[in-house]
Formats: C-alpha cells, sequence, structure tokens
C-alpha cells in the first residue's frame, strides 16, 4: 500500500499502488509493521483496492494483538449405516 491517510475519526483513505483507493474503516486496521498494514481480510475483499496476501495473521478481537499461529484439524466421521432403513409402520395410515 502506498499510503494511508487519516480522514476521519472512524476512517482511512487507502492508497494502492496501482492507484486504486478504498475506504477502509479504522475498526478493520490493525497497524503497521514496517513491510505492510494489518488490514481485516472480508474488507479488502470487498473493496476495490489492490492487496496482497502474502503475509497472514490473526487478531485477538478485544486487544488488537496478533496471537499465535493457531493449527485446525479437520475431522471427517466415519460413516455408519442406518439400522432400519423401512418406515415406521406404527406411524403409517
Amino acid at each position: 500500500m502506498r499510503s494511508l491517510k487519516d480522514i476521519s475519526p472512524k476512517c482511512f483513505l487507502a492508497t494502492a499502488f496501482d492507484g486504486s483507493e478504498a475506504f477502509i474503516p479504522k475498526s478493520q486496521y490493525f497497524g503497521c509493521d514496517g513491510s505492510g498494514h494489518w488490514i481485516s481480510a472480508w474488507i479488502l475483499e470487498r473493496k476495490d483496492l489492490q492487496y496482497s496476501t502474502n503475509k497472514s495473521a490473526m487478531f485477538d478481537r478485544d486487544t488488537g494483538r496478533m496471537v499465535p499461529e493457531i493449527t485446525y484439524e479437520r475431522h471427517t466421521p466415519e460413516k455408519i449405516e442406518p439400522v432400519n432403513s423401512g418406515p415406521d409402520k406404527k406411524l403409517l395410515r
């Protein structure tokens, strides 16, 4: 990102290197680490703004601080065959 201007108490104006601009809510900005600005991915996807996804991190909602990397494992339950696949005869008319 080329620049990030503070334009109101609740908003930034972000300008990318290709000249594209977008308004970024301050609640979705998490700071700068020297090599880039940390902005929520969901807001960037909705804006017409050039950005890179080379670096990503998760932030604590309450403190705004970066949390350690969390690894998620996908659990796939084993398939179970149904015991009785026919209709219940007590419920038929």
